[in-house]
């Protein structure tokens, strides 16, 4: 009998879970909205949900072996915790794999969100057949898996790989970790608006000006129309993205850099100058060795990433 796995996607907008066979095939998947209360309580109720939605559909196809849950969260992968949860907070401290294990009835795997990301773009994705890789995930952050050697890089207290917290401007903004200047602050999607939002308040003439409210993509479309201010904002996001990058590329010596999450789809618009920096600061061997790639796996790439650990487990 075939083996599947269930895995969740777990995010503070929407919870995505699919049945996984050993293949990497999808054999069913569903979707709701995250509880908007963003209670454990809610969340857990939701998931076991889901999980039994996903059973009853493929129960007959295979035996289900293992229950997967990429998070957005520090997290401790040995033993099933969520140490910290920024936009999910009541999951803080919660022992999710030990609970989740009874409700469901199946072994309970946990997972960081992008660390998943990237081994699902090793396994189905971009760098397939790449053992030494970065993967961003640009969103409303920034967040970042680390595959070395063949391995997912979690670090000694499950923080590896959290690039969108590396300095790039000491006297910068301040970002919600603490700290200022990080790369989220210059690189996410809710950065995109805001530096937008600067520069048309400073007086720059764009097409975006008096408009109330729009997003990174409305910022990108204006962008590709030639709009100078929106152009001029993803020179930025490139410019602090390569600066960031230069110093991992010296740090690890990967063989590739995916690049996924929605701003990642503004690729023409902010990869020249992540070149430009990478060839100014990154040695000259491992910067011209290194393939700068967009992302395959799209919303698929925690959900395969953490059926892929389960499997393997």
């Amino acid at each position: 009998m075939s083996k599947i796995v269930l895995a969740t996607d777990l995010g503070g907008t929407n919870l995505r879970m699919a049945a996984v066979g050993e293949a990497g095939d999808i054999l069913f998947r569903t979707r709701s909205k995250t509880p908007a209360t963003r209670s454990r309580h809610e969340i857990l109720e939701l998931i076991a949900e889901l999980a039994g939605e996903c059973k009853n559909e493929v129960g007959s196809q295979g035996e289900i072996i293992a229950f997967g849950i990429a998070a957005p969260a520090v997290i401790d992968h040995e033993v099933g915790v969520i140490l910290v949860a920024p936009n999910l907070p009541d999951l803080n401290g919660l022992a999710i794999s030990e609970y989740l294990t009874r409700s469901v009835g199946f072994p309970v795997l946990l997972e960081n969100d992008a660390t998943a990301a990237a081994i699902g773009e090793q396994w189905k994705g971009a760098c397939q057949g790449v053992s030494s890789a970065i993967c961003l995930t640009m969103g409303t952050g920034v967040g970042g898996g680390l595959i070395i050697d063949g391995k997912p890089l979690r670090g000694i207290d499950g923080t590896a790989g959290e690039v969108g917290h590396i300095c790039v401007e000491p006297f910068g903004v301040p970002c919600a970790c603490g700290s200022n200047g990080c790369l989220e602050q210059y690189a996410s999607a809710t950065a995109v608006v805001r530096m937008t939002e600067e520069l048309i308040a400073s007086g720059r003439t764009s097409t975006l000006a008096g408009i109330n409210e729009y997003t990174s993509y409305d910022v990108y479309n204006a962008g590709v129309a030639g709009d100078g201010v929106a152009r001029e904002v993803f020179a930025s996001v490139g410019f602090y993205l390569g600066i960031a990058l230069g110093g991992l590329i010296n740090v690890l010596n990967p063989q590739a850099i995916v690049f996924g999450g929605g701003v990642s789809d503004s690729w023409d618009l902010f990869i020249g100058p992540v070149e430009a920096q990478i060839a100014k600061r990154a040695f000259y061997q491992p910067a011209q060795r290194v393939k700068l790639m967009r992302a395959k796996l799209g919303d698929d790439a925690g959900i395969l990433g953490v059926a892929r650990l389960a499997f393997a487990d």
